[in-house]
């Protein structure tokens, strides 16, 4: 066997494979996406590629970024165990490093690993340039849409990097040609390499995994249940074949129902502000037959036991102050309530019969290979719960429930520090069943593993790929898949099957010359010349404003703002809502307590109105909404700025902030700093100590009366003749200037 021979790589630390090489080849000489199966090699890739321009360039640095913290440690660890640098010159940044110390790390090391968003962050804030950066590697790269860290990232490197080169790895970037272009485009891809184990070059490297398809039939008890949710689901539907949304009411799935959800809220629009009553009435609808065709889903792919704790979830949530009507609705059917009877009296005593079948295939396995580890990958919470319980049962069976970090209810989630634990337990043997949900398919450590189980079949051709990838690393593997006859789970397989076969045909075209997307892209789009600034609460980082301002060459700097989100110069100050935060701090009664700070805070406030269909959101009569945007608008003087999306809020806060740093030549300060102040500035500060004067009404004092002198020496009768100061702050304000001071008592300590 034949290893890689490089100064910068430990000998034998990298195994010659020709598929590799020829990759390897390709990416030295452009961005290049690779689409390589788990577990054949991407990141000997990466480490190949890495050597390579620390060589051709001494100075230069490589930043190598994982979605979560433990992949980007595991990459770490990677490179650190197969190259011949000193450990110092590996690094690992995440959000636990604090900003201070990430800096220096920017500065002076040599190998970077780190999370996107931390990434992104620094460049938004100036602690890290990309400019020095001679490759940039984005592992698990089908992420690279939307709004996702990485395509703000690409964009700056290319803008930024005197010679840049990317570096994206992913086992499958999607099947739909749109969303492969999209990883292209934000990428800046100019080449795609992919393999499978199928290829000549490739299948010398890779191990057998026997693949194997169970139907099993569902049990009479399902047929009675299924059938009352089925009569509601198509009671509901029909009402949406009425009202032109669906054309048929059968096999009509979730995804048919979140597109008619959006066709809805489209066609509302149209006819704001008051919408015909049957729009509600198809919303009603499609709320209710989507909760209810997810019953169905749980019952015929987990059977009755989750199935009732999603249902004991709605009739929870139906009790709750202000709960959703059609929750409301759905649960005081009477069928529902029958329904919620049957599962309580048969949960326990009728199950799936998938999970006697995990159970036999895991005791048949270690029966087979005491010494095996297995992955059970359920897609729900509750299901792992129960499987995990009736595994435990099992003689010679040590399971145990891998989550991700999110709260779900009541349920804590797994932090990564306790699935790093639970993965080495895995390796070492103490754990020989992983029960798994989507967190075991990307971005975590899993050791191989010798049988995979899918408890239902999932319609993502990437999920699919990355479940089937845990195994067949260092040996033989197999997989299970775990079908319902007749239901859901065939559909879902099938989905999943055409889309895996539609992407590797799209990938092959790409990879056989197709012309690059991006050619001639320009990186960033042009704003001024001059440089402009902005003041953003640190809470509106993580947001997608942040990024598009940057990219619009604002110079953004974080700050904790009492008052609003953006300053955007001595005297205009933003605060940013989505529509649906705007809906509910009207019903919550916040609204009109954080206009009132505003336009006290700042003399030229407004307020950006983020997203569409504003009065079809929510069940809120539309005269409240006009009756508050009247408010904002008469009664606090707050200018209303509508915006569609995030990169439309960026367009128009650079346009204010050119406007008013720019063209009015006004400064950008946060009142408070320890800064120099003008004259006026200073008569400005004076004036606002007075007890009820902001910012605005001491501007109207100061304008009325000329000086400070003069206001502090007005009468209340002079004062009252300032828009804004009546009787009881006219009174307040000579109380304070007249009254005696007397020192306060202070006790001794």
């Amino acid at each position: 066997m034949s290893h890689i021979q490089h100064p910068l790589i430990k000998p034998g630390a990298i195994e010659a494979r020709l598929y590799q090489q020829v990759i390897f080849d390709s990416a030295v000489r452009a961005n290049t996406l690779v689409v390589l199966p788990t577990g054949l090699g991407k990141t000997p890739i990466a480490i190949m590629l890495a050597a390579r321009k620390l060589s051709d360039s001494p100075n230069g640095k490589i930043l190598v970024m994982a979605p979560t913290r433990p992949l980007a440690l595991q990459h770490c660890k990677t490179f650190g165990r197969t190259m011949t640098l000193p450990p110092q010159e590996f690094c690992l940044l995440t959000g636990h490093v604090p900003p201070e110390e990430r800096e220096k790390v920017w500065r002076d090391a040599r190998l970077i690993f780190a999370t996107p968003q931390v990434v992104e962050h620094d460049v938004i804030t100036k602690k890290l340039s990309l400019a020095d950066f001679s490759l940039l590697v984005f592992d698990e790269a089908h992420r690279a849409v939307g709004n996702y860290s990485y395509k703000f990232i690409a964009e700056r490197y290319v803008h930024d990097a005197k010679s840049p080169l990317i570096l994206a790895l992913t086992a499958s970037p999607g099947a739909e040609r749109g969303k492969i272009d999209e990883v292209r485009r934000n990428l800046f891809i100019e080449r795609v390499e992919i393999r499978s184990d199928r290829d000549a070059d490739v299948k010398p490297y890779s191990q057998p995994i026997k693949v194997e398809w169970k139907k099993l039939e569902l049990p009479a008890a399902f047929s009675q249940v299924k059938r009352l949710l089925e009569e509601q689901l198509h009671e509901h539907l029909g009402t949406l074949k009425k009202l032109g949304f669906i054309t048929s009411v059968q096999d009509v799935r979730k995804r048919d129902l979140l597109r008619v959800q959006e066709e809805i809220a489209e066609k509302m629009r149209e006819f704001e502000p008051k919408p015909p009553e049957e729009f509600y009435t198809a919303l009603m609808a499609q709320a209710t037959a989507f909760r209810l065709c997810h019953a169905v889903e749980m019952l015929e792919t987990q059977g009755f036991e989750p199935m009732s704790q999603y249902l004991t979830r709605l009739v929870r949530k139906a009790g709750m102050p202000g709960a959703p009507r059609a929750v409301k609705l759905l649960t005081a059917d009477p069928r529902m309530k029958q329904t919620i009877a049957i599962t309580a009296r048969v949960c326990g005593r009728v199950e799936h019969p998938k999970l006697a079948e995990t159970i036999r295939l895991v005791k048949e396995q270690l029966a087979r290979s005491p010494g095996s580890r297995i992955i059970v990958f359920a897609h729900y919470r509750d299901s792992a719960e129960h499987l995990t319980k009736a595994l435990g049962q099992v003689d010679g069976v040590k399971a145990v429930k891998f989550i991700g970090q999110a709260r779900r209810g009541s349920e804590e989630g797994l932090s990564q520090k306790a699935q790093a634990k639970i993965l080495e337990k895995f390796r070492a043997g103490e754990i020989n069943v992983l029960v798994s949900t989507s967190v075991g398919e990307e971005g975590l450590d899993v050791p191989s593993v010798d049988l995979v189980v899918f408890y239902e079949a999932v319609p993502s051709e990437i999920r699919t790929i990355q479940r089937r990838g845990r195994t067949g690393r260092a040996r033989p593997g197999r997989v299970v898949v775990l079908l319902a006859k007749d239901t859901r789970d065939e559909a879902f397989y099938w989905s999943a099957v055409h889309k895996e076969r539609r992407m590797r045909e799209t990938l092959r075209g790409y990879a056989e010359g197709e012309k690059s997307l991006v050619k001639g892209q320009k990186a960033l789009e042009e704003f001024a010349a001059e440089k402009v600034k902005v003041f953003v609460d640190h809470r509106e980082m993580a947001s997608g404003v942040v990024g598009e301002l940057t990219k619009l060459g604002v110079d953004v700097e974080a700050r904790q703002l009492d008052v609003g989100d953006f300053i955007l110069s001595d005297r205009v100050g933003v605060e940013r809502k989505s529509v649906e935060d705007f809906l509910q701090s009207i019903v919550d009664k916040r609204l009109l307590d954080q206009a009132k700070r505003l336009c006290e805070t700042f003399e030229r406030p407004l307020l950006v109105l983020e997203g569409e269909g504003l009065y079809s959101r929510r069940a809120i009569h539309p005269n409240a909404i006009r009756g508050a945007l009247a408010a904002l608008a008469v009664d606090f003087g707050i200018s209303i700025l509508p915006t569609r999306d995030e990169k439309e809020t960026a367009a128009m806060l650079a346009i204010v902030a050119r406007r008013e740093q720019i063209e009015q030549e006004r400064e950008v300060a946060i009142r408070g700093e320890a800064k120099g102040l003008t004259l006026p500035e200073c008569q400005r500060f004076i004036v606002e100590g007075l007890p009820g004067v902001s910012a605005v009404l001491a501007k109207r004092l100061l304008e009325h009366f000329g000086t400070v002198e003069r206001v502090m020496s007005a009468s209340e009768k002079e004062l009252q003749e300032v828009h804004g100061i009546g009787t009881e702050k006219a009174r307040e304000i000579r109380k304070v200037l007249s009254a005696l001071y007397e020192a306060e008592d202070t006790a001794d300590f």
